[in-house]
């Protein structure tokens, strides 16, 4: 079923009585081609991808819970590619430019909404630092847009610029930045899959994996053991523990991320905000929520909740920026397993075991990469090659020295 305005009419005028449901509930087979451990945004997008470019429609996704109750429905729905690093920044653009036309790919509304997003700057050599950024995004064909203070006094009066110890001296704008609406993403993706003969499997917590020889052959769950020629890890927070199953220690540490949401407020931000002198981001929902977060909990955690302690530190992190947002009352809070890898940038690879792939450690970039992940794991599954933008993505960078670490933090995950 294609949704369409004429068969919002058609409906409507006939009690609504034709939908159907937006993807089927099937019964694990006992073998397939492709398992897609992860019913996640990147999961649902590689599985996709796999049956849209490359005509492998004979994949199972595997989700231990519900689709959209993992990261792809904990996060605070921004969307960008003003990275700087050429192991990052082409990989982004090529992602934000599959977010601009995924409404139409999955024939689902997302709610991509390219209202733009600003980082702030606070000093002289910040404002040089995100001037060769910008021009680094200019280099893999995405927008930039460097804004004086006097320009945005005009565009943004409500901003505190004149802040003692962190007065803002201008930003960096990507317009074609944004938010999209997370759900929806799950489950346009989900759609699109299943439309094509992709089988989504909820409630199916892969227990083990079946390798022989060196050889990965299959997957035990809780709903019996399925075989696959291929088979893929997808799981965000979950890696370490999934992967210690086929008996591999990544690089990774997973970390609790908290967001926030504030009552209903008259619209007030027009675009996506973000602190340069600290660790904080907002944006204001379609229904008035202020929509914001900041650092991790600094902890290991596989807890999907956080601490009073980052309560207060995101909260200063807003009040340092834009004062009128001391006045909004916090109306809710929710926490994500954050995947954080050693430089803080992810891998999209094959392991050493044949036939089991690998992509996570994604950070707080999650959600922003959902396309362009989705993309190239499965260019990489489907012809065991990395695609050109993901080349860089590998698991054995760190033994070969080639970390992408986009802050300049080291291999620390919890400073990423």
């Amino acid at each position: 079923m294609r949704y369409s305005a004429l068969r919002i009419l058609k409906e409507g005028l006939t009690g609504n009585k034709g939908w159907k449901p937006a993807w089927r509930d099937p019964e694990p087979k006992s073998e397939y081609d492709v398992i897609i451990i992860g019913g996640g945004g990147h999961g649902l997008a590689t599985a996709h991808y796999l049956a849209k470019e490359h005509g492998i429609t004979n994949v199972a996704v595997l989700e231990k819970g519900w689709i959209g109750g993992g990261n792809v429905g904990r996060n605070t729905t921004i969307i960008r590619s003003n990275y700087l690093l050429p192991g990052n920044e082409p990989f982004y653009e090529l992602s934000l430019k599959l977010w601009e036309g995924l409404e139409q790919d999955v024939n689902y509304n997302a709610m991509v909404s390219q209202r733009s997003i600003l980082n702030l700057l606070h000093s002289d050599a910040q404002r040089d630092a995100f001037i060769r950024r910008g021009n680094a995004m200019f280099l893999a064909g995405a927008d930039a847009e460097y804004a004086t203070a006097d320009q945005l006094r005009a565009e943004l009066p409500f901003l505190d610029f004149d802040n003692a110890r962190f007065p803002i001296k201008g930003g960096l704008f990507q317009r074609r930045g944004g938010t999209v609406r997370h759900d929806a993403v799950a489950w346009g993706y989900a759609r699109g899959a299943d439309s094509r003969g992709v089988d989504i499997i909820q409630n199916c917590e892969v227990t083990g994996f079946d390798i022989e020889n060196g050889v990965c052959r299959g997957v035990q769950t809780t709903r019996g053991p399925i075989k696959a020629k291929k088979v893929a890890m997808c799981v965000a927070g979950s890696s370490g523990r999934v992967a210690a199953q086929a008996g591999m220690r990544l690089p990774i540490e997973s970390h609790v991320l908290q967001a926030f949401v504030s009552e209903g407020l008259k619209p007030v931000i027009p675009g996506v905000i973000t602190f340069g002198a600290g660790h904080f981001y907002v944006s204001q929902s379609d229904k008035g929520g202020l929509v914001f977060g900041g650092d991790i909990d600094g902890y290991n955690s596989y807890a999907q909740r956080g601490n009073l302690p980052v309560v207060e530190d995101v909260a200063e992190g807003g009040m340092a920026i834009m004062p009128i947002i001391g006045r909004a009352r916090l109306l809710r809070s929710w926490g994500g397993v954050m995947d954080m890898s050693m430089d803080g940038s992810p891998f999209i690879d094959r392991t050493h075991i044949d036939g089991l792939y690998f992509n996570g450690g994604w950070c707080y970039g999650g959600f922003k990469a959902t396309p362009g992940s989705g993309w190239c794991y499965a260019h990489l599954i489907a012809t065991g090659n990395s695609h050109p933008v993901a080349q860089e993505m590998r698991l054995d960078r760190f033994k070969r020295g080639h970390m992408i670490d986009e802050k300049g933090q080291g291999n620390q995950p919890n400073l990423h």
